[in-house]
């Protein structure tokens, strides 16, 4: 039985690639980082890298101290994952928050439209997906050029299409309405969504635009999107409206306007088996960033990458590659996991060192309750005597009632 169980690991081994050193056990952490496998990606002119914030030692080891490294992180002994251009990625558990493997989980990179994952984790259980807004001109204040649903001003959309417009458009206005809506004004959205990103624990995630346009002081990490499209998934909404491949924008008959149709821009939708959903993302500074998850066989995955070129592969084959990685790992791979939302402001709110709280006493009921709640569970230790007292008892109150009810002889009575 060894023997074939040995077989079948090296005929695994040989099929999917290489492995992963020991260099990734946590034993071997102060070792140089591994590089990432890297796909050769062609040159492109871009505007300069914005100047990330100082790094935060304890805002790098949120979710593990494995994840704390510019480069490679997997399981010891794990294959090699494939080779892509994104400059930092991470693949994990939607279900259990299992981080399965990632390079530079905690690197600053620019979000782009995957931004918009944050402003559906912060609005979307605040709005009602069936009230009317009716857009202002001040929403279509966007880019020129940059990506846009088509909404018109003075245009009166359900909620729920303003989200589908976000999100398989990647409607920069829709982005503006629905912060507008949620926040009171745009920049109060943003402030919102900075919040949202605190509380999910996504402490490397600073919004400054609620659609992922290039803003001054903007950042994420694989890591916060992670935690940012566990948040989106979790909500059912978000997960329909992820999965429509198209959807019609109603006419606007006071606009003298028709209707028109648009389609999901995420690849991984019509193509990929098992495939939940996402969020495709791209500006000349940022370059190329993709959110995506997949099913399969009971698991549910979800893949992050910043900083990728589309050629030779477009990054949401990246992430699907990433993805089929991830499946292929035995259930219980794991450097680190998501924090849940919340977990690290207990965590800090708590004095350093502080002592476990007492145990709590169980309240004093009395011996007659005690053994009365024993009764109950069967214990005849207590039952026999109890109920030879019982009779006892009951026999001697027989006795003396029925003295009482004996007729008394005739006499003076006294005062």
């Amino acid at each position: 039985m060894r023997a074939r169980v040995l077989a079948a690991t090296a005929a695994v081994l040989v099929t999917v690639g290489p492995v992963v050193p020991a260099q990734a056990a946590p034993a071997q952490a102060a070792r140089a980082p591994l590089p990432c496998p890297k796909a050769p990606a062609p040159k492109v002119s871009r505007p300069p890298r914005p100047v990330p914030p100082p790094a935060v030692p304890q805002d790098r080891v949120v979710g593990g101290e494995q994840l704390d490294t510019p480069g490679l992180v997997a399981p010891a002994g794990a294959p090699a994952p494939p080779a892509v251009t994104a400059t930092s990625w991470l693949v994990a558990d939607l279900d259990t928050g299992a981080v399965l493997g990632a390079c530079g989980p905690h690197e600053y990179g620019t979000p782009a439209s995957t931004q918009k994952l944050l402003l559906a984790a912060t609005m979307m259980p605040k709005l009602d997906p069936k009230q009317t807004v009716t857009v202002t001109r001040g929403d279509l204040d966007i880019a020129p050029g940059s990506s846009a649903v088509g909404l018109l001003v003075g245009g009166r959309y359900t909620v729920e299409t303003v989200w589908l417009g976000l999100l398989l458009n990647s409607g920069n206005e829709a982005a503006n309405v629905l912060a507008r809506l949620g926040g009171g004004t745009v920049p109060g959205g943003v402030r919102a969504m900075n919040d949202e990103a605190h509380r999910l624990g996504a402490r490397q995630t600073h919004a400054v635009t609620p659609s992922g346009l290039d803003g001054k002081g903007q950042f994420t990490s694989a890591y916060d999107l992670a935690l940012i499209a566990r948040a989106c998934f979790g909500d059912p909404l978000f997960q329909r409206y992820t999965l429509t491949e198209r959807t019609q924008i109603p006419a606007q008959p006071a606009l003298k306007k028709g209707g028109f149709q648009i389609q999901n821009e995420n690849q991984l939708i019509y193509r990929y088996p098992g495939a939940l959903g996402g969020k495709t993302g791209f500006t000349e500074l940022a370059r190329h960033s993709y959110v995506g998850a997949a099913q399969r066989d009971g698991r549910r995955l979800v893949v992050t990458l910043l900083g990728a070129e589309a050629r030779p592969v477009r990054g949401w084959q990246q992430g699907a590659q990433l993805l089929d990685w991830g499946f292929a790992l035995p259930r219980d791979a794991s450097v680190g996991r998501l924090v849940a939302p919340g977990e690290l402001d207990t965590a800090e709110a708590a004095p350093s060192g502080t002592p476990a709280p007492p145990p709590v006493p169980a309240p004093w009921h009395g011996p007659a309750v005690t053994a009365g709640r024993r009764m109950v569970a069967g214990d005849w230790r207590v039952i026999g005597p109890v109920a030879g007292g019982a009779s006892t008892v009951v026999g001697v109150l027989v006795a003396v009632l029925a003295a009482r009810r004996r007729p008394r002889p005739t006499g003076r009575r006294r005062a």
